[in-house]
């Protein structure tokens, strides 16, 4: 964990009061999580998971701030799971059946363009349908194995993910967040006090939690 630099926070002047308890000290300016406390953190968000992994349950994972991304993206295809890397669309979760319809929608037409059945069109439809199909898969592309409300929600950076989070407590939608020293780690069932701005921390966190959800699956299938 030190090695990923997941300790470091955010300037004190911008500390959630409530994230107090997890800071160690502050050095040159800069807030320094306690690592023991991380890592009991982690590890009852890892034990959540690996419960639900014997379970095999769905799980989506939420990162659209640059720095994480590539790490939503590759974790969640590892797992085989959802994800939304580019822009939280209002309602994923709250109003799921419309979002529904709208994934139905964009596979009918990739279906559809790879059979060739879209040439029968006009070169101009052709070329409408075309631009719908990027717009699509620019917002729908990780959520095209949306096909029920997930059992929980993973995200980075429960402040920049917002409306996320809010749909999960509307929903009653478990959520684990990795959370830096600006964020109240009352906003998740399962906080984990780290470093969410460096690509490294995520990348190891995340990590972390698809090793969880992975041995829950392996002991199932024991």
């Amino acid at each position: 964990m030190f090695q990923a630099g997941v300790h470091f926070g955010y300037s004190r002047s911008n500390r959630h009061p409530k994230m107090k308890p997890f800071i160690f000290t502050n050095r040159n300016g800069t807030e320094i999580f306690d690592l023991e406390k991380i890592q009991k953190k982690l590890s009852l968000a890892k034990e959540f998971l690996k419960a639900l992994g014997k379970e095999k349950k769905a799980i989506l994972f939420v990162g659209t701030k640059k720095e994480a991304r590539e790490a939503v993206e590759k974790s969640a295809k590892e797992l085989n799971m959802p994800y939304v890397k580019e822009r939280w669309l209002g309602g994923t979760l709250t109003n799921f059946k419309e979002i529904k319809n709208r994934i139905d929608y964009l596979n009918d037409l990739l279906q559809k363009r790879d059979s060739g059945e879209l040439e029968k069109y006009t070169k101009k439809e052709r070329l409408q349908l075309a631009k719908k199909i990027i717009k699509l898969e620019k917002y729908l592309e990780g959520l095209q194995q949306y096909k029920n409300l997930p059992a929980a929600l993973i995200a980075v950076d429960s402040n920049y993910e917002e409306v996320a989070r809010r749909e999960t407590r509307t929903m009653n939608i478990p959520l684990i967040a990795i959370m830096n020293s600006d964020c109240n780690p009352e906003d998740a069932d399962y906080p984990i006090p780290a470093n969410d701005s460096s690509i490294t921390s995520v990348n190891y966190l995340l990590s972390e939690l698809v090793k969880a959800y992975s041995e829950g699956r392996i002991q199932i299938n024991e």
